[in-house]
């Protein structure tokens, strides 16, 4: 079938509207028509090749719609169902069993490579592959064929148009918080970031009931806006004294974790050096391949600190997603305090927007 889809052609440049051939989903697939989609960071950096996808590609991985057709082996999901799609994982592996999908054994290959497992590609032009199924989906179309294990069912009644980013980003920082960072009611937390990511990290930390919840970032519009979801306290870290003004906060404690969604080392070293005593720390952003980052571990020896890189916030996209939308319905989830939509021929400006801070989290609509 003839779909509408933004393409990306070449590293770095714009995506450009087509229109291209979609196949037919295949036995363990489901046909979703898209509602909308966010723009994720990680789309960027794909885009921009700092994370190899084959090229020509249609992105995309934070889709939300409904089903249309279902492949011969689903049995879970119905044509009709309102859908999130997240990312995609083998179901095999021993990660996967042992119920740590982000870590899939096989995650490359079945978010990142532009083929199914199987080596085709369920997109054309003119006769030629297109990169597809990027996180079992490839969003930025009116159509895509999904992995069976991307979908997640969600209540009838929920705003498609405002729930895609939970198959991603917004999963990313709330299920840090919630899975990895294992946050409890009490705890002090400083959240280096506030786009999408740090933005539902807040939020998460306020639902579950931390009580001093630091916010720290460049653009003093984004550190306002964090007061309204959840952030008791705000720096900006680029006219302020940091560690003084965490000092200041914690009286000379420092926080009992720290996430840095920035993917910049030398804030992720700052993230290390907030925390005190028994501190943990995460990471999220997505810094280049070969990047690293200096410890100091003599004097912090004493403190038993400890670190971890976390992907998609060590979600089941299929247990998180539907109790984040539960928090959305009681307010303690507030998605559409950082959202601001966009048709899809304006997905080049949504990109734009969310790299100059203007919009903390671009939904594309169809």
């Amino acid at each position: 079938m003839e779909i509408t889809a933004a393409i990306t052609r070449g590293k770095g440049e714009p995506f450009e509207i087509t229109t291209l051939e979609l196949d037919d989903p295949r036995p363990e697939e489901v046909q979703v028509k898209l509602t909308a989609t966010g723009v994720c960071h990680t789309d960027a950096i794909v885009r921009d090749q700092v994370y190899p996808t084959p090229l020509p590609a249609v992105l995309g991985h934070e889709g939300a719609g409904i089903v249309e057709a279902v492949g011969d082996n689903v049995n879970t999901i119905n044509v009709g169902d309102r859908v999130v799609l997240g990312f995609n994982s083998c179901g095999e592996c021993a990660q996967c069993l042992n119920g740590r999908p982000a870590y899939c054994k096989n995650f490359y290959d079945y978010n990142f490579s532009g083929v199914r497992p199987n080596k085709t590609t369920s997109l054309s032009e003119n006769g030629n592959t297109v990169s597809s199924n990027f996180f079992g989906q490839s969003s930025f179309a009116t159509y895509a064929n999904v992995s069976v294990r991307s979908v997640v069912p969600v209540d009838d009644d929920a705003p498609l148009e405002l729930l895609g980013p939970l198959g991603c980003g917004l999963m990313t920082g709330a299920g840090s918080i919630i899975n990895a960072l294992k946050v409890a009611a009490g705890e002090t937390i400083a959240i280096f970031g506030t786009g999408a990511v740090g933005s539902s990290a807040i939020m998460a930390a306020a639902a579950i009931g931390a009580t001093t919840i630091i916010a720290i970032d460049l653009v003093d519009s984004r550190l306002e806006a964090a007061k309204g979801y959840g952030a008791t306290h705000t720096i900006n870290s680029g006219d302020e004294d940091l560690a003084e003004r965490i000092a200041e906060i914690t009286g000379g404690r420092g926080v009992e974790v720290a996430l840095d969604t920035t993917g910049v080392t030398a804030v992720t070293r700052q993230a290390a050096d907030s925390v005190g005593i028994n501190g943990r720390v995460g990471l999220v952003g997505a810094p280049k391949m070969g990047d690293e980052v200096s410890f100091e571990v003599g004097a912090s020896l004493l403190k038993g600190w400890s670190f971890q890189t976390i992907i998609e916030g060590d979600a089941v996209p299929q247990d998180l997603i539907p109790k984040l939308v539960h928090l959305w319905r009681q307010g303690k989830f507030p998605i559409e305090k950082i959202v601001q939509t966009y048709p899809l021929d304006e997905i080049n400006q949504a990109f734009d927007d969310s790299a100059s801070g203007k919009t903390i989290k671009p939904i594309v609509t169809f």
